[in-house]
């Protein structure tokens, strides 16, 4: 039984073009909790700070990181997306993100809370 994707991992292949951002999946892909999808987007306007990578699930927090170049970012990224998909609302605060990430943060966006009506 495979499982739906609920969680996304976006790269943005603008800056450093898709063999950049196909290199940066291929790293990634087995060190992802199963309910991640990697997409390849354009651009996330991280220009100044190219590769950006963006957190996004529905009812989450948001987040974006820049200057994903190393293979210490990359496990910096598998250990967040583990650490984004356990919390309920995926807020975290700068110490509780890997510190490989602590200058690479963006952009943290609040969750957009779905109002229903009575």
């Amino acid at each position: 039984m495979s499982i739906s994707p609920d969680h996304f991992l976006l790269i943005c292949e603008t800056c450093e073009g898709s063999d950049r951002a196909d290199s940066l999946r291929a790293a990634l892909a087995s060190k992802l909790p199963s309910s991640f999808d990697i997409q390849s987007v354009s651009c996330m306007a991280g220009c100044g700070r190219p590769t950006t990578v963006g957190f996004q699930a529905f009812d989450k927090a948001r987040y974006l990181f820049g200057d994903i170049q190393s293979a210490e970012d990359v496990d910096a990224l598998a250990e967040f997306a583990h650490q984004y998909h356990r919390i309920a609302d995926g807020w975290t605060n700068a110490t509780q993100r890997p510190p490989a990430l602590l200058e690479k943060t963006l952009a943290r966006l609040p969750r957009l809370k779905v109002e229903t009506s009575a």
